[in-house]
């Protein structure tokens, strides 16, 4: 259990892969322009990364180590036509909304570089754990920076929930005669709020690191 909670807490804050890594930024900082989009793409990465190191884990020792990235690339690919396909039959608005950032799940270095450094070297169990708690990071980081960006630019927050629950309606956080700020829907506006989102992970780590610091020191002093 010790494995799977480390594995959990590098996935979700110390190897962030948006925060920490800076990984996969292009579809982070284009679809996160609402809270909707961002997370469901997000969620859709989770699919492919838990289920792509899973499979890799399970078939390394049969591919042989020349032909292994067109391998994992084919099987990475195989997963996100699933994707693709099930997004396109059952949610369909949501689909052409996120366009082609969904195949582009394919080339995102966040799911390669997991698949390389981490699920070709582990357990099946252990390796598919990892890919989903790096895609859990990724849905944390996407979460907090597209609905900032929402709530600044707009106003709202969930605008677009319509197309993943039918009947709902997205949370009104400011009056209607709000006039929004325009500058956090573009993509100047993505790049600074990441960029305040970096800097505050790391004033917490900062802090936690100085924290740990005194209670060493409280017992040698005393």
């Amino acid at each position: 259990m010790s494995t799977f909670r480390e594995i959990a807490h590098n996935g979700i804050w110390k190897q962030n892969t948006s925060l920490v890594q800076l990984l996969g930024l292009c579809p982070l900082l284009a679809v996160s322009s609402t809270f909707v989009n961002g997370v469901s793409l997000a969620i859709a990465t989770i699919f492919v990364m838990a289920l792509s190191s899973g499979v890799v884990a399970s078939v390394r020792s049969f591919i042989p180590h020349e032909i292994r990235i067109p391998v994992f690339i084919l099987i990475i690919a195989a997963l996100v036509t699933m994707v693709d396909l099930a997004m396109n039959a059952w949610l369909h608005e949501l689909y052409l909304v996120l366009g082609i950032f969904i195949p582009l799940i394919v080339v995102n270095c966040i799911v390669l570089a997991r698949v390389e450094a981490f699920a070709a070297k582990n357990t099946p169990l252990v390796a598919a754990w990892d890919g989903a708690m790096m895609g859990v990071g990724m849905v944390v980081a996407i979460a907090v920076l597209g609905g900032l960006r929402e709530i600044i630019g707009t106003g709202l927050l969930f605008s677009g929930i319509e197309m993943v629950i039918p009947g709902t309606r997205p949370l009104q956080l400011f009056p209607e005669e709000y006039p929004g700020f325009l500058v956090a829907i573009l993509p100047p506006g993505a790049f600074i709020v990441l960029g305040f989102m970096i800097a505050g992970r790391n004033w917490l780590d900062a802090r936690a690191a100085e924290r740990a610091r005194a209670a060493h020191a409280a017992p040698a002093h005393a």
